[in-house]
């Protein structure tokens, strides 16, 4: 099972975040049929949304990763909220490219330049939202850059996704580490260091390392508190037949009258999930009527 462990350091200097997603990507892949290349970069997103949403204070609020690049795949967008549950779609899901000089999947390439967006809906009047552009479009480093530039918050990132020959994923997850305003100079040295001299996350996983494992790694030396009921990763939707129908309302009378007068019926499909609403001819009449003009 995906799990996500979040933890402090005693002094307060050092904020820490692990997670394993294997089975939220894999879920992902399962919904949208992705590519290797695509599943790599989408999974990476995701597990970023499941760590950046774990820092959201309410049930309420929720977080959305966007990234709009000029590469094959098009636009990304990942959906979190304060469980960690998250969502995503990607424009073309098929999408791929050859490997890169290295000889891994290229998802620098698949993405593009472009932009990096982070929203926070905190149920305010208006959602906080930062934008930066993509450095590398390799996700890990366009978030450090994004907390370097719009939030002043020193932050390293790493995130893996291994993909499996039968297209299925073998392994992923991330961590991401943080310096508060306690930290000095020599706990900064050392973390960069212990960073530097870190293997993937995936091979940390496939090495059979918890999350847990994970987080005493990447802060190896430092006195640790890891909280014991962070949550529990997992790809869920919320779409709804309701919502859908709100949806419809929101159209209008003139536009819902058009689709009963050209198409009869209409079919909805869910962008995160697949999931396919019809509605009938009789049904979109009685939300046409509940509709404004």
């Amino acid at each position: 099972m995906d799990k996500l462990i979040r933890g402090n350091s005693t002094d307060g200097s050092i904020r820490v975040f692990t997670a394993i997603t294997t089975d939220v990507v894999n879920e992902a892949h399962r919904i949208h049929q992705t590519s290797a290349t695509v599943s790599a970069a989408l999974g990476r997103l995701l597990t970023a949304g499941a760590i950046l949403g774990a820092q959201l204070k309410s049930e309420q609020d929720s977080l959305t990763l966007q990234i709009n690049g000029d590469g094959p795949v098009g636009m990304m967008t990942v959906v979190s909220n304060a469980r960690s549950e998250v969502r995503g779609y990607v424009s073309n899901p098929i999408a791929d490219l050859p490997p890169n000089s290295k000889g891994k999947l290229d998802v620098s390439g698949i993405i593009g330049q472009g932009f990096l967006s982070v929203i926070r809906d905190l149920d305010l009047k208006e959602p906080y939202i930062g934008r930066t552009p993509l450095i590398s479009g390799e996700i890990a480093e366009d978030l450090t850059y994004y907390y370097a530039k719009s939030e002043q918050i020193p932050t390293a990132i790493a995130l893996g996704v291994l993909v499996d020959t039968d297209l299925s994923v073998k392994a992923a997850g991330g961590y991401m580490i943080q310096l508060m305003p306690e930290a000095t100079d020599e706990t900064a040295d050392r973390l960069t260091e212990i960073v530097e001299n870190l293997p993937p996350v995936t091979d940390m996983i496939m090495n059979n390392m918890s999350a847990e494992d994970i987080a005493f790694a990447v802060t190896d030396g430092f006195d640790m508190v890891l909280e014991l009921n962070s949550p529990s990763p997992e790809y869920k939707c919320n779409c709804s037949r309701d919502r859908m129908e709100r949806a419809l309302i929101s159209l209008g009378k003139k536009e819902l009258s058009d689709i009963i007068e050209e198409q009869g019926n209409a079919e909805m499909t869910c962008r995160f999930c697949d999931n396919v609403y019809e509605f009938s001819k009789d049904e979109l009449i009685s939300l046409m009527e509940k509709a404004k003009t």
